[in-house]
């Protein structure tokens, strides 16, 4: 534990130090656009959508890591330093193990909290900053769901208005493009899982997908046993449950080990599958795993 907080401070330093020069009013990147900072990929998709070629968008978290566990490079928190805006996802745990502090050393950043007016999910089985990013008992998934997609393209909308005072017309007109990009995803999702046959229950890695089953009515059985590794009581339990509920897909994350995914597949009779929650393309994703559940991708 010693190093990430020796690096925390370190970048911190050095954060303070770069903001404590003097500032152009507005930063910049090399094309003389503003940069605007977000934690994860589907939020940049959502970010590029609606500020064009008004903004230049930056994610924190690099392709293949996961933000609950990420820590951030010095280089990265530099970086940041020339961001007029961080636009955060609310509860995942890089969001809430850095936030503080970087509001704190980086006063000129305005933060926007994306979660806000969803209906969140609590998840009492994961305490508070547990390394998994269960903030407070809140399931921190919050993207993987049409329903609060809106929401988030309304808060960032929203964001956009107030750091470009001038041109609220063109982002509410983006924004109404943007909704019914979502509303047409939402649409696809629900054609697909209504067909005769579509699976109502799926097992995957990590729980990544609470938001996407509870809109549309189906079962999520994670197999990450309170955030930790499977037992082996716990992997003969799940096959068990597998069989029972019917259970023909696993879902395995790119970031997570599949071994255990395989060897209760193999024992069940499902499949594995690959799925990634944190896909650029958000549309196209959550597409991807409805139709996985539909039976309509073998």
């Amino acid at each position: 534990m010693k190093r990430p907080i020796l690096l925390l401070a370190a970048a911190l330093l050095l954060l303070a130090a770069c903001t404590s020069r003097p500032k152009k009013e507005t930063a910049t990147d090399g094309e003389g656009r503003p940069v605007l900072t977000v934690t994860i990929e589907p939020l940049r998709y959502f970010a590029e959508a609606l500020a064009g070629d008004r903004f230049r968008v930056v994610s924190m978290v690099p392709r293949g890591a996961s933000p609950e566990t990420y820590d951030s490079t010095p280089r990265q928190l530099m970086e940041l330093s020339e961001s007029v805006a961080y636009l955060r996802i609310g509860y995942i745990g890089f969001e809430q193990a850095w936030m503080d502090r970087l509001e704190e050393n980086a006063p000129h950043l305005r933060f926007f909290d994306l979660s806000r007016g969803i209906d969140l999910i609590r998840d009492d089985t994961h305490p508070a900053h547990d390394g998994h990013g269960h903030a407070s008992g809140v399931e921190p998934h919050l993207w993987s769901s049409a329903v609060n997609a809106r929401r988030i393209v309304d808060n960032l909308t929203n964001a956009l208005i107030v750091l470009d005072a001038g041109a609220d017309s063109l982002y509410r007109h983006r924004c109404d493009s943007l909704q019914r990009v979502v509303q047409r995803t939402d649409s696809l999702c629900r054609a697909c899982l209504s067909q005769p046959g579509a699976d109502r229950a799926f097992l995957i890695y990590h729980p990544a997908l609470s938001y996407f089953a509870r809109d549309y009515g189906l079962r999520q059985i994670p197999i990450e046993a309170g955030g930790k590794e499977p037992s082996p009581a716990w992997l003969k339990q799940l096959v068990d449950v597998c069989r029972k509920e019917r259970v023909r897909v696993i879902f395995v994350q790119p970031e997570f080990d599949r071994r255990n995914a395989e060897l209760i597949a193999q024992q069940a009779g499902a499949r594995v599958v690959d799925v990634n929650p944190l896909a650029y393309d958000w549309p196209a994703e959550m597409l991807h795993v409805a139709e996985v559940l539909s039976g309509k991708e073998e």
